[in-house]
């Protein structure tokens, strides 16, 4: 992850865009608290997309690092912290680089990749509950995966609803606000992912 940060620090951003990934990350952070009584049931993952698809992957990755670090000050922090900030921020980062693609501008397309990323989510974070506490094999591996499906299934549902019923009034809004201040308008980070289609 430090590479990205480095990357980042190193950029010139007005301070308008330091503020849209500052209010995005909050609102990510949000998304999370208010649902902490509801087991994988969330917000935060589908604003990360949102943030990578309007802004960029370094915009995204930076939404979704924060987003981990700063909501569990509320949560709780311990050693999945590193890990809940590097899966989020692949979240953000792959939507970056993922942005120009075909599939990525339809809403299908936007709602298979927030399901994916549900699961992907919990598979990352097991790799950590391997790693703390199951002697390293693939049997735990797989163990510890069976075991998270419901919550990483449910994940993954919530990103479909947030996705199917929010996404494009989510998009307008930021793209008005991109043309409105001119921002994001290079993201080179992003020229070295996946577009096209």
């Amino acid at each position: 992850m430090i590479p990205f940060f480095i990357r980042f620090e190193r950029q010139v951003l007005n301070s308008h865009a330091l503020v849209l990934i500052a209010v995005h990350a909050a609102l990510a952070v949000a998304g999370r608290v208010a649902f902490a009584s509801l087991p994988s049931v969330q917000a935060t993952t589908f604003i990360i997309i949102m943030s990578g698809l309007a802004f960029g992957a370094e915009a995204g990755f930076m939404t979704g690092a924060l987003a981990a670090l700063v909501s569990n000050m509320f949560l709780g922090q311990g050693p999945y912290t590193l890990w809940q900030m590097f899966a989020w921020g692949m979240v953000g980062l792959t939507a970056g680089w993922w942005r120009q693609s075909r599939w990525m501008k339809s809403k299908p397309g936007k709602m298979i990749f927030g399901f994916c990323w549900g699961l992907l989510y919990g598979w990352i974070l097991n790799t950590w509950f391997v790693l703390g506490f199951l002697e390293v094999s693939w049997k735990g591996y797989v163990m510890a995966c069976v075991t998270s499906f419901s919550m990483d299934m449910l994940h993954a549902l919530s990103n479909l609803f947030f996705l199917a019923f929010f996404s494009t009034s989510w998009l307008a809004i930021a793209e008005r606000y991109k043309r409105k201040y001119g921002l994001f308008l290079d993201n080179s980070l992003e020229e070295r992912g996946v577009a096209g289609g």
